[in-house]
């Protein structure tokens, strides 16, 4: 059977991650591998639900936090470890690094209790790679200004971003051997090359 791999992309809104995805999801059938693409939140019918009160509703942030995880539980549950177990490549835009980021990094919930979750949550369930596409925040805010109607993360303020940021790359520097991070401000076509590369090391 297939070694099945679990692959997630993080990075800040207008890091310009999701772009990648077809190539990725392109470059691994190339390859033989049933690929199952997804995202966080969501991902299930519940987890689209509960996607749509998480990126419009104004709630407490470990409110959100808790939503995020009950997402998380049945996404788990429904595509990510039958996947896994079948030996297929699960590809997930975001996953729990986004809630350190988020939740924790940019809303202040303490780091104690989004790891309690996590292990509740997951049990042994990590990554295997985590593509980290990282921006300035100016980059960011610059990409987002007159694209589609905003939800509620993207209508912050720099300071927001600068906290998911920082969050971000200490997640990466905590976990070295997991992360690879990417230059996202540079073209498109150098940023494709750079995931292609990383890619061919799996």
């Amino acid at each position: 059977m297939t070694m099945a791999k679990f692959i997630t992309l993080e990075g800040m809104d207008g890091a310009g991650k999701s772009t990648h995805i077809p190539t990725i999801i392109a470059a691994l059938q190339a390859r033989g591998r049933e690929v199952v693409s997804t995202r966080e939140p969501g991902g299930t019918v519940l987890g689209e639900k509960l996607r749509e009160l998480l990126l419009h509703e104004d709630m407490h942030a470990e409110t959100e936090t808790l939503l995020m995880f009950a997402a998380r539980r049945e996404h788990i549950a429904t595509v990510i470890a039958p996947a896994l177990a079948r030996g297929a490549y699960v590809l997930s835009d975001r996953f729990t690094d986004a809630t350190y980021a988020y939740q924790s990094g940019a809303k202040g919930v303490s780091a104690a209790k989004v790891e309690l979750l996590e292990q509740w949550v997951q049990a042994e369930l990590q990554p295997d790679l985590t593509l980290l596409f990282d921006v300035p925040v100016e980059v960011s805010i610059q990409r987002l200004a007159g694209a589609r109607s905003p939800d509620k993360f993207e209508r912050e303020d720099a300071a927001f971003f600068t906290r998911i940021r920082q969050a971000y790359l200490l997640r990466a520097q905590q976990n070295p051997a997991r992360f690879r991070v990417i230059d996202a401000s540079r073209t498109l076509e150098e940023v494709k090359k750079s995931v292609e590369e990383i890619l061919s090391t799996l």
